[in-house]
């Protein structure tokens, strides 16, 4: 892995993706310490951190989270983003207790009909201007 790739929890999302963007820019002001860092799934270290991990670098229609040696994708992401948020998001973490085949069948539902439900950006979307924030993007 690349050494300017930070060690703290890693979001890869469909940078193209409205309901995507608009995930990352729910968790922004919920993650008070600044633990996670992102990166678009299309963009030359999602595509490192995908391959690195064994995940398929194209056509991959999930959230990913990395966190050092640990890859989560489709729900399993999701909950883990809401428990390492802490607080009233962590209520969502016994539902990794429910099958993963029927989380994953409700994240696959609505990730086939984000484009038509949330619509799509012609290119990735840029980071917030803020510079505290800019810098937990990673090219």
């Amino acid at each position: 892995m690349s050494s300017d790739i930070p060690d703290g929890p890693i979001v890869l999302f469909d940078g193209v993706c409205n309901l995507c963007n608009g995930f990352v820019q729910f968790i922004l002001p919920r993650d008070t310490d600044g633990t996670f860092h992102f990166a678009s799934l299309q963009s030359d270290i999602g595509t490192e951190l995908l391959a690195e991990h064994g995940l398929p670098t194209d056509e991959l229609e999930s959230i990913v989270l990395i966190e050092g040696d640990d890859c989560y994708v489709k729900s399993s992401a999701v909950i883990r983003i809401a428990r390492l948020l802490g607080g009233v998001y962590a209520l969502l973490g016994p539902t990794r207790f429910l099958p993963r085949r029927l989380r994953d069948w409700a994240y696959d539902f609505v990730a086939a009909r984000r484009y038509r439900w949330f619509g799509k950006k012609d290119q990735c979307a840029m980071p917030p201007a803020d510079v505290d924030v800019n810098a937990r993007f990673l090219e």
